[in-house]
């Protein structure tokens, strides 16, 4: 679970600004995309309780 944490920290940190920088202001996931596909990554394995 540890790892798992590293993993998504390291996203949020560096992940987002990959988009911006290659594809411009509109383009890539940026930091939104980024931050939307974790949340769904961690809704399907369960760890988010949505009542």
């Amino acid at each position: 679970m540890s790892l798992l944490l590293i993993i998504l920290i390291v996203l949020l940190l560096a992940g987002g600004g990959f988009g911006y920088s290659r594809y411009g202001v509109g383009g890539g996931t940026g930091i939104v995309g980024t931050i939307l596909i974790i949340i769904l990554i961690l809704y399907l394995l369960g760890a988010l309780r949505v009542a």
